[in-house]
Formats: C-alpha cells, sequence, structure tokens
C-alpha cells in the first residue's frame, strides 16, 4: 500500500479507535492480515464455543482455518447441511465472528442483512463478538456509512450469491423490494451497553466487500 495512504489510514485508525472506546466497544489496528489473525486468536479462548457469520473478510486473514485446526468447539455454519441449526448456534456462543458493511470515522456499525441471523447475533446473543475490518470499509459519518453499504457492500454480496435483484444488474442500491432483496434488517450499532463485548480489528488492508 502507498506510504502515504499507510500514513492517513494510522491516523484514521487512531481516530476509530477513540471512538469506538466512546461507544463502549474496543477497538485494534493492525498494518496485516497475519497480524490480524494473530489478534482474532488472543482474543479467542481454547475450547471456547465459537461460530460466523458470512464474513469473507474471516476467510482472507486465515481465521476459519485456524479455528478448525485448533482446539475451539467451531461450529462452521458454511460446512454443514443443517444451516438454521447453525445460525440458532450463534445465540448461544462464546465468540461470534464477522466483519461490518461500513464503520464511521467516529466508531458507528452499519451492516445490512437479508436472513437477518448476523445482525441479530451482533445486536444480542453471543458473549462476545470478534469483528475484522479492512480500512477499506471506513466512511465520513453514518449517511457515508450507509450509501457504502448499500451500494457496495450489498450489491457485491447480491452478485456474488447470483441473486436476481436489480443491483446486481446495474451496481447500485435500487431500493428495491425484489424477492432476492438482502437489503430486510439494517443494523446502526452507536454503542454497546455490554463493556468487552464487541471488539474490532482494524486491519491497514482492502478486506471483504
Amino acid at each position: 500500500m502507498n506510504e502515504n495512504r499507510n500514513k492517513r489510514n494510522d491516523k484514521l485508525a487512531e481516530k476509530i479507535i477513540a471512538g469506538l472506546a466512546s461507544r463502549n466497544m474496543t477497538g485494534y489496528y493492525v498494518q496485516t492480515k497475519e497480524e490480524a489473525l494473530k489478534k482474532a486468536l488472543e482474543l479467542i479462548p481454547e475450547g471456547s464455543k465459537v461460530t460466523k457469520g458470512g464474513s469473507m473478510s474471516v476467510l482472507e486473514i486465515g481465521l476459519d482455518k485456524a479455528l478448525k485446526e485448533g482446539n475451539y468447539d467451531y461450529c462452521d455454519r458454511d460446512a454443514t447441511t443443517d444451516k438454521r441449526a447453525a445460525e440458532l448456534f450463534a445465540y448461544s456462543a462464546d465468540v461470534f465472528l464477522g466483519s461490518t458493511n461500513a464503520i464511521t470515522e467516529d466508531g458507528v456499525l452499519i451492516n445490512i442483512d437479508g436472513n437477518s441471523n448476523r445482525v441479530s447475533a451482533y445486536a444480542f446473543g453471543p458473549k462476545k463478538l470478534v469483528l475484522i475490518v479492512g480500512m477499506n470499509k471506513v466512511a465520513g459519518d453514518v449517511d457515508a456509512a450507509m450509501k457504502r453499504a448499500r451500494n457496495e457492500a450489498a450489491t457485491i454480496n447480491a452478485q456474488r450469491f447470483g441473486l436476481q435483484t436489480p443491483c446486481s444488474k446495474t451496481g447500485a442500491c435500487m431500493d428495491c423490494k425484489s424477492p432476492d432483496t438482502i437489503c430486510c434488517q439494517f443494523l446502526i450499532t452507536r454503542f454497546s451497553r455490554h463493556k468487552d463485548r464487541i471488539h474490532v480489528i482494524l486491519v491497514n488492508d482492502s478486506l471483504g466487500f
């Protein structure tokens, strides 16, 4: 990554972490995927009940693979035929893994979901959230973060899943009511009532969508 962009990201990460702290959430900043994996594993005690949403960022840093090979009670929803049981496992999990569709410079998390299992687990259920967030997901404010979530994250995911939504054809949100829409539930996380529940690992890299 360009040296000047690195300097900018370093300073911006400081602002985001301070914003997260003001919202009773904990932030960390690392330079590489390898460092992100190490930090994530530090936050997941061995023997923990762990599961994840459909996060590409979790896969990209190798966390999914590390959990499968480690000493964890890991429910891999991608490897089971009973998707609903895997989704319900999240609510009693010690740790739920994921990312965020966007994060503001002052630490607000924006997420959009179709089936809503991910955003519902973010809001309540698992004891701890560990979110892997590339600096590509940073937006200036809530409005900008919502636009990013709808026009970039949701659109790319609709294309990834082969859904027949207008955005998958146009590349931009059409505010549709398509049967395939994945913009069913919107979650704005502006504060965590429970200290030490939400942990955000910012990575100086482009991860996920």
